[in-house]
């Protein structure tokens, strides 16, 4: 074993270390929805939720019934009047949802239609940095957007003048889009592997740019309701992202793609085949897919010179992967026609806010450490880096495949 094969070992056992010890919560995004009807005394509550997200209820990590789930909500959510509580205007209920999501209605009937405050404080004893993202409209028909936090678990109607809610604007929605990336670990994670695979500034420019064209394409599609993804696939499609840019990384930097083609197709094939003995999630086609495409896009990155302009059509197809992921705190909301156009601008512009702002940040910590010669050869910090997001990105793959 050479020199060479000992350190990176010891940097991927170092790497492992890193990522095992992370906090258990920040393995995906943890978000919620709720929608409030305001009508008077009466406050109607629809909470979504994705089956993803229940399972953190649950001892075994499978997702419960829905009286568990409402048991656990009912406590933690509500509404008071004049700081008086609403009482439940009859049982809470489980209504249809989307695919992959879980919903419960909500009705309270409040002692007075003044003071009214909205209160959600489900999943952030599970995960400090949960989010809801909460609709509030009255019997009116104002409309606005809220971004419910650890912090920040009340709404207070009572702060609208004349009764009426200011409508959620263009800055809304960007906030929106901004904290979808900072409070998404996966996310970061991939833009992390763009920016080790780009040895110049040009490279980082055509994969930004393939990254933002696929996203923004599958987000309008995906709110629209041209296209209906399943959740549960498309959080593994993500985590496989990650793992195939670190993977990507590791080809390029030993000059072995074809090794790491072979491994890669090798354990998504045997993925297919447990899929066709009923072990796993994934669709049998969707693996076997997965597998073809990045044992071909391994060997074609790994022998191509230059290859800024492939991967601006590689991240392109990333993109429209993250694009649904995006789209998955919007999907399962009534959002007003008249506000769609208006969102899907926001929100997308708070997507490239985000993005562009880690990975200005990654960039300006390499340039500072260049400076002050604080740096370890780029081969050392690709090997460690790309070790982490392979692991990390395989972890969070197979756990969101099989559990």
């Amino acid at each position: 074993m050479t020199a060479r094969m000992i350190g990176r070992l010891l940097l991927t056992l170092a790497a492992t270390f890193l990522w095992l010890v992370m906090p258990a919560s920040a393995h995906t995004r943890s978000a919620s929805h709720s929608t409030w009807l305001v009508d008077g005394s009466l406050v109607h509550l629809t909470f979504s939720v994705s089956d993803l997200e229940t399972r953190r209820l649950t001892p075994d990590s499978r997702p419960p019934n829905s009286p568990q789930l409402i048991a656990y909500l009912t406590p933690r959510v509500g509404a008071t009047a004049e700081n008086k509580p609403c009482a439940l205007a009859g049982k809470p209920r489980p209504v249809a949802a989307a695919t992959g999501f879980r919903r419960v209605e909500f009705l309270y009937n409040c002692p007075s239609s003044e003071g009214i405050a909205l209160h959600d404080g489900a999943f952030f004893e599970l995960v400090s940095t949960h989010v809801n993202l909460a609709q509030i409209q009255t019997a009116k028909g104002d409309f606005a957007e809220e971004v419910l936090t650890a912090d920040s678990q009340s709404i207070d109607m009572s702060k609208a003048q004349g009764g009426e809610i200011e409508g959620a604007g263009l800055l809304t929605f960007m906030k929106m889009g901004i904290m979808h990336i900072f409070t998404g670990v996966d996310h970061m994670s991939f833009l992390l592997g763009l920016v080790l695979i780009s040895r110049r500034f040009k490279d980082l420019i055509f994969v930004i740019t393939g990254f933002t064209l696929g996203h923004s394409l599958t987000l309008a599609l995906a709110v629209t309701g041209i296209i209906r993804p399943h959740a549960e696939f498309i959080d593994a499609l993500v985590a496989l992202t990650i793992a195939l840019i670190g993977v990507e990384n590791l080809a390029v930097q030993t000059n072995r793609p074809a090794l790491f083609a072979l491994w890669t197709a090798g354990a998504l094939f045997a993925m297919a085949g447990l899929r066709l003995l009923g072990i796993g999630l994934l669709p049998f086609t969707l693996l076997l897919g997965a597998g073809l495409f990045a044992s071909n896009y391994l060997l074609v990155a790994g022998h191509v010179r230059n290859a800024g302009r492939l991967r601006l059509v590689i991240t392109l197809v990333f993109g429209l992967i993250h694009g649904f992921g995006f789209a998955a705190d919007l999907l399962n909301e009534a959002i007003p026609p008249a506000k769609l156009a208006e969102l899907l601008v926001g929100f997308n512009l708070g997507v490239e806010v985000g993005q562009l702002t880690v990975v200005t940040v990654l960039v300006g910590v390499v340039i500072a450490l260049r400076r002050f010669k604080l740096t370890l050869p780029r081969p050392i910090v690709v090997d460690l880096c790309a070790s982490g997001l392979v692991l990390i990105g395989v972890y969070w793959f197979v756990s969101r495949s099989f559990i």
